[in-house]
C-alpha cells in the first residue's frame, strides 16, 4: 500500500483544521492510472466528500474492519474503502470512474 501526498483541509467556524490522509492499494493505484483527465477530476470531487464526511459510503455487510462502498451517480464514481480507527486516514482499496 503506497500512501499519496493528498491532503484535505476542511474549516468551519470555531473549529480547527482538519486534515484526513489518503493512501491507495496498488490495485487502486493501477487503475487511477487508467484514468483520463476529466475521470481523475470526478474523483477528486468524490474523495474531498469523503474526506469530509468519511461516513457517507454505505457499509459493506459483514466486512472487518468496516469497508464502505460509495457510489456518485452524478460522478459516476465508485470508491471501496475503509477508515482508521482514528478516523484520519481514508484507505483507498478500489476505485472506478
Amino acid at each position: 500500500m503506497r500512501n499519496q501526498s493528498l491532503c484535505s483541509s476542511a474549516k468551519s467556524a470555531g473549529s480547527l483544521t482538519r486534515c484526513t490522509f489518503r493512501s491507495f492499494t496498488d490495485s487502486a493505484i493501477d487503475e487511477t492510472n487508467k484514468l483520463g483527465e476529466s475521470e481523475i477530476h470526478a474523483l477528486d470531487r468524490a474523495l474531498a466528500a469523503l474526506s469530509a464526511d468519511p461516513g457517507m459510503g454505505d457499509p459493506i455487510p459483514n466486512s472487518d474492519p468496516e469497508i464502505r462502498w460509495y457510489d456518485d451517480d452524478v460522478e459516476n464514481v465508485i470508491v471501496i474503502y475503509y477508515v482508521t480507527v482514528l478516523r484520519s486516514v481514508i484507505v483507498i482499496a478500489y476505485v472506478e470512474a
